[in-house]
């Protein structure tokens, strides 16, 4: 068994959603799950098939993002594996929609940050063993931190 590290490559202004799925169908409902979640909402999807002809299945409404995530994917290569990356829109607006995809196991990370997945690679071949999402903490935020958070939520919509 040997472990490996995979850097996510994305653009500063991409979010990345990583999670695990079955069936080959997955690539097809999380598409649908992503494109019904908003009309302005790029995305691009790849996932790893893990048996049959073991392709990396894709699908998106933006060229570039759908060519992204298959670059990742493929670096990565875990069975069942899928990343999505997103713009004109956050993880937040649709994880609950890609939480109840039948095919959807699990959901790694959801971040606009660096990630680095910790991959397993064995006979059989890859798993997905963890992900680092981003740096470690500094500190703890003070009130000036806790304002700073609500004026920030505050201008990209999401406090009143």
């Amino acid at each position: 068994m040997e472990f490996l590290t995979v850097e996510i490559e994305k653009p500063e202004d991409v979010n990345v959603i990583l999670g695990q799925a079955h069936f080959i169908k997955a690539i097809d409902d999380v598409y649908e799950a992503l494109v019904g979640s908003s009309p302005h909402l790029r995305f691009g999807v790849a996932f790893c098939e893990a048996s049959g002809p073991c392709l990396v299945r894709r699908a998106g409404n933006d060229e570039e993002l759908t060519a992204l995530a298959v670059k990742n994917a493929s670096a990565i290569g875990a069975g069942h594996a899928f990343v999505v990356f997103l713009r004109e829109g956050f993880p937040v607006n649709v994880l609950n929609q890609l939480k109840q995809v039948p095919e959807v196991c699990r959901i790694y990370c959801a971040t606009a940050n660096q990630v680095e997945v910790i991959v397993v690679q064995t006979e059989l071949g890859r798993g997905i063993a963890g992900v680092v999402d981003g740096a470690s903490p500094l500190g703890v935020e003070t009130e000036a931190d806790v304002v700073a958070r609500h004026d920030l939520l505050r201008k990209i919509g999401y406090k009143l």
